[in-house]
């Protein structure tokens, strides 16, 4: 016979598998994310949609700040933050590409060679920067949002 105390162990290693699955997904996501985002800002600078010059620096600290919360701030809340934030940076970078007069529609990108790369990556870029920013929103909304207070009592 199945005693209830083993039940809840199953349950608990179920529970905890699923959570080191959306974690090893989220940190998958959010590494492709930033990736893909690097591949996209050297298609703009070489698309000539983005100068070639300091002000890329900016770019490489969002990403090493995306890099840090993903890898180092994974599974706690500032980590979580970090990569929703990311993600949804990254999620406008298709929509702005999409809208844009120097974008997909009316640019020189069509005409080139190399479309079909910077097509793909935007596309790509969207569904994993959609992917965790989902996943990570997710694991915020799992997180208590107020710390129990736990007073000692000792003498």
């Amino acid at each position: 016979m199945i005693s209830y105390r083993s039940l809840v162990r199953v349950y608990e290693v179920r529970e905890g598998e699923t959570h080191m699955k959306q974690s090893a997904m989220l940190t998958t996501a959010s590494l492709l994310t930033i990736f893909l985002m690097t591949i996209h800002l050297t298609d703009d600078i070489l698309f000539q949609m983005s100068p070639a010059g300091l002000v890329n620096l900016f770019a490489v600290f969002v990403f090493v700040v995306q890099l840090y919360g993903t890898l180092v701030l994974g599974g706690r809340r500032a980590g979580y933050i970090i990569i929703f934030l990311g993600s949804l940076f990254g999620l406008l970078i298709p929509i702005i590409h999409m809208k844009s007069r120097r974008g997909l529609i009316g640019g020189d990108i069509g005409n080139s060679g190399h479309a079909f790369l910077f097509v793909w990556t935007l596309l790509a870029l969207g569904i994993t920067s959609s992917f965790a920013a989902i996943l990570s929103a997710s694991a915020l909304l799992r997180l208590p949002w107020r710390r129990s207070r736990h007073r000692s009592t000792a003498a």
